[in-house]
């Protein structure tokens, strides 16, 4: 079958893209066409936040937000479906999907995995049905990423029998908290605990903050955060306590409990343990992100490739018709690399999704099985927030000055995504938790190994150090490619030579960092901490490899589900296209290290370009099979007016051309005036040269 041959089975791949969870998210698909959940441009800041609100309320009448409560207050215990059905919301409003996330999926939630019977008995009613709104006061001014440093304490007195919630100082202020500047009236608060003169670090309580007429309680106080750079359908605010009593009966306790007469217990007696376990069952935030990121990317491609696909600019083949965008070869660089991504990281998120709610069911709720989930989120959600943002920018210059609209939405995703980067854990903090789960996984493979292991992986880096610095890696390429691009080209693009260079990278830096790691071991507290400092960046970057190959992976896997011959072939190329622009990005480590020849080097980016050719054609339908319509993205540029304008523009000047009216260029008009007076002068005969 030729490339042009090929078609893409659209309904069977959307199908496939849709996931286990289909039915879920179609259903939040048709209310996102719904114009009382969709987002009114140009709103003021009070008009956003209070339409945002009413949509809350829209959720729950609809029977939307209640899936992953338990079947006793109205849900279904449906944590896969209920993060599905939430990721599309992004396409109504961002602010509307992260202020449903805020009350159901953070302050919900919490209640619902840090609480025990009777916290859920007590509270949670009003929190589905949207009775009690409330914010999650993790963050604060000072500590951010760094959850386990927070300065707010509670402190149980014995005497009273309750919690003294304070906060000693500004920077321990609760920040950046939806639903704390106006709607909360109640907010799930993380505070050091301390008994007896014991801190036991970090738990959640119970508070309520406003009364029913929206007043603070006494002893809280906050401001509002104010205009944002985008989001500003939520109310984000500032939280402080001076001396609240919070009922003993408040400590969310599962994971920590305090007895009337201030004695500590927990199921988990490691502290770090603990903390981590508590904070390991709010990852749905995480996970909910990344597929978020991956539903906008989708959207900014299918506004821009199919914009791509009509917009005409600039004569080249033939001298009356302008080439549409999507033909000029810059332009498919521009694009088809980032939809290869975007499907990559729907695949990856399709696995993650599927490892969530085995990890939420009990299915699969080991500690390694949540730790592997905690991982994964944070890897994926790194790369995937990173890409909207990047996705976004560049469909928005793709489509021009018409991106720039905010009537065609990439510049209001973008600003509103734009804090994706960094709330529900900062990137780059993230992918240093990965590249430090990598390492202790790396370490525990050496944990119990015999002498003979130890030495032959010792010689093996050894060898693998000595070709790299050697060149007879390169040297042995370059034999085997014996002077030809295509030649090159075909070393390098089959299923196992993509694995075995993208593992292999992701594997040796890892190895790398190690080594450089395992002095701090013996070293101490400050020589350790200067040790670890001097290798972040690598660590960051072995991780960041560590996400690329499991984007990799995932598609790989999503191909071999493909039953469709021509779909497999067009999604093979995108899988090839993907993993290519992988080493290209990353060229110079795979020329430092020897894993490429210059002349492989020079075969990657070859074959780049070849492969955005072949794609080119089925662009269309690869955005298509998003299943995304007009009335869910809601561009203005993808209404058909530019194709009709296209098309009134090229019928006009055809006609001019059939009457003989269209005006003559100037430089064609000096040009026939000159040959003319020539002629003239002259007569010379057809195969004479001229001379003047």
């Amino acid at each position: 079958m030729s490339d042009h041959a090929t078609r893409i089975d659209v309904a069977g791949l959307g199908r496939q893209l849709l996931g286990r969870w289909a039915d879920e998210r179609l259903a939040t698909r048709e209310l996102v066409t719904r114009p009382e959940f969709q987002r009114v441009e140009g709103q003021s800041l009070a008009e956003h936040r209070a339409r945002t609100l009413e949509q809350l309320h829209g959720l729950v009448r609809e029977g939307a937000v209640q899936r992953a409560f338990p079947p006793a207050f109205g849900g279904e215990s449906n944590h896969g479906g209920n993060i599905a059905s939430f990721e599309e919301l992004v396409l109504a409003d961002p602010s509307l999907q992260i202020k449903s996330g805020v009350q159901w999926g953070l302050f919900g939630a919490a209640v619902l995995h840090l609480g025990t019977e009777s916290h859920h008995e007590r509270f949670l009613p009003e929190i589905v049905d949207l009775r009690m709104p409330g914010a999650f006061a993790m963050t604060e001014t000072g500590h951010g990423s760094d959850v386990a440093s927070i300065g707010t304490t509670a402190t149980y007195d014995p005497e009273t029998g309750a919690f003294d919630l304070h906060t000693p100082f500004r920077g321990a202020w609760k920040d950046y908290l939806g639903n704390a500047a106006l709607h909360g009236r109640a907010a799930v608060v993380f505070a050091q605990l301390v008994t007896g003169g014991t801190a036991h670090g970090v738990h959640a309580f119970y508070v309520p903050i406003r009364d029913e007429s929206g007043a603070f309680v006494d002893g809280v106080g906050g401001e509002d955060d104010g205009l944002k750079g985008g989001l500003n359908g939520i109310d984000n605010g500032r939280l402080h306590f001076t001396h609240v009593r919070v009922p003993r009966e408040n400590l969310l306790d599962r994971y920590g409990a305090v007895a009337e007469d201030g004695s500590y217990s927990s199921p988990i007696a490691s502290p770090g343990r603990r903390f981590f376990t508590m904070l390991g069952t709010l990852v749905q935030g995480r996970v909910s992100l990344d597929g978020a990121s991956v539903a906008a990317s989708k959207a900014a491609l299918a506004i821009a490739i199919g914009y791509g696909n009509q917009r005409r600019q600039f004569t080249a083949a033939d001298e009356h018709d302008e080439v549409v965008l999507l033909d000029y070869q810059q332009h498919q660089r521009r694009l088809l690399p980032l939809l290869a991504t975007t499907y990559a990281a729907s695949f990856a998120h399709d696995g993650l999704l599927e490892k969530f709610d085995a990890v939420f069911s009990g299915a699969e709720d080991g500690d390694d099985d949540r730790q592997d989930l905690e991982t994964l989120a944070a890897g994926l959600k790194s790369l995937s927030t990173w890409h909207a943002l990047e996705t976004l920018q560049e469909c928005r210059e793709a489509c021009g000055g018409a991106g720039f609209l905010a009537e065609n939405r990439m510049v209001g995703l973008r600003a509103d995504l734009d804090v994706y980067a960094t709330f529900e854990g900062d990137n780059t903090v993230l992918l240093q938790l990965v590249g430090k789960r990598l390492l202790t996984d790396y370490s525990r493979r050496f944990a119990k190994a015999d002498f003979g292991a130890m030495a032959s992986f010792v010689v093996d880096q050894a060898s693998e150090r000595l070709l790299s610095r050697s060149g007879l890696r390169r040297a042995g390429q370059r034999i085997a490619d014996l002077g030809s691009t295509a030649r090159s080209v075909v070393q390098v693009r089959d299923l196992e030579s993509q694995h075995e260079l993208l593992a292999d990278r992701a594997e040796t830096m890892v190895a790398e960092v190690a080594a450089k790691l395992r002095p701090a071991s013996k070293a101490g507290r400050a020589e350790a901490a200067a040790i670890f400092n001097r290798n972040q960046r690598e660590l960051i970057e072995a991780a960041r490899a560590h996400a690329e190959l499991e984007q990799w992976e995932a598609f790989t896997r999503g191909l071999e589900a493909v039953e469709d011959d021509g779909t497999r072939r067009v999604l093979t190329w995108l899988r090839d296209l993907f993993g290519f622009r992988l080493m290209e990005r990353h060229l110079a480590w795979y020329l430092i290290h020897g894993r490429l020849s210059e002349q492989r080097a020079e075969a990657v980016t070859a074959y780049i370009d070849r492969l955005v050719e072949r794609i080119r054609p089925h662009a269309q339908d690869l955005v298509d099979a998003f299943g995304y319509t007009n009335e869910h993205i809601r561009a203005a540029v993808l209404s058909g007016a530019e194709r009709e304008r296209q098309e009134e523009a090229r019928a006009h000047l055809r006609a001019q051309r059939e009457r003989g009216a269209a005006p003559v260029p100037e430089k064609a008009s000096t040009g026939r005036r000159r040959s003319a007076s020539l002629d003239d002068a002259a007569p010379v005969a057809a195969d004479q040269p001229l001379s003047v």
